[in-house]
């Protein structure tokens, strides 16, 4: 709490000027985080009125206000962590279904503002039950951090990678056209299929199915979602037969 003195009056006698600010010091907007600054001038109120008692009011309130700047502070920071929490997938550090889908949305915005097409790669892993059933279901979940870890790896920052629930993954590559999205989304599973993951004395081999969908403007996250995830189909049935099971 900074307290400066009136100029023409003796003594420890406060000075009031409550200004708000934003964390950056410029204006503050209604969506910003607003951070008080903490100082006071009281050079309008007359010497002869700068009594002990106005002083400790004064003083009492710039307490006060100290005080509901911490607490502003910390609640602050704990609606940052439960919104981590609530958008991180329960088992991966991954984002969940409902993060990945805003983000989606964002940035079939972002394509409809600004006409750069963006890729959706939607992914399904075989085998996963084989391996739940022979090795038990910390395998399977060790299975699932060894292909979130390679596509986390593999891909750019600006690219966003999350669980859509299962054994089922979404990968959005950002301004990426229909060519260089299926070069990417190839990639990547054949990234997969060459790192097979080790368990003891074993190794597991890893593969999955995938399907691209590249949206533009107009499109619905959940229609891109549906779309990506029928190729992903196609593919499974390709790589399997006309029953698609695996």
């Amino acid at each position: 709490m900074k307290i400066t003195n009136t100029p023409g009056v003796t003594g420890t006698a406060p000075t009031r000027e409550v200004r708000r600010t934003s964390a950056t010091g410029s204006a503050t907007s209604a969506s910003a985080p607003r951070q008080i600054d903490d100082t006071v001038n009281v050079s309008t109120i007359p010497p002869e009125e700068m009594t002990p008692r106005v002083q400790r009011a004064i003083m009492s309130l710039m307490e006060e206000v100290d005080k509901l700047r911490r607490e502003l502070d910390h609640t602050q920071r704990r609606l940052r962590e439960m919104e981590d929490v609530a958008d991180t997938d329960a088992l991966l550090p991954v984002p969940n279904r409902r993060a990945f889908v805003r983000e989606l949305n964002r940035m079939i915005s972002f394509a409809e503002r600004y006409g750069a097409p963006s890729t959706l790669m939607f992914i399904d892993l075989n085998d996963m039950k084989q391996i739940n059933d022979r090795y038990g279901h910390e395998a399977g979940d060790k299975a699932l951090f060894h292909v979130a870890r390679l596509l986390t790896e593999n891909v750019r920052g600006t690219d966003v990678i999350g669980r859509l629930g299962g054994d089922e993954f979404g990968v959005i590559l950002a301004q990426a056209d229909e060519t260089v999205g299926a070069e990417k989304a190839a990639s990547l599973a054949k990234l997969i299929a060459s790192h097979p993951l080790p368990l003891g004395s074993e190794t597991i081999e890893m593969s999955l199915a995938y399907g691209t969908y590249t949206f533009r403007s107009g499109d619905q996250p959940d229609d891109a979602l549906d779309k990506a995830d029928k190729a992903m189909y196609e593919n499974k049935k390709e790589q399997k037969g006309e029953d698609g099971v695996r």
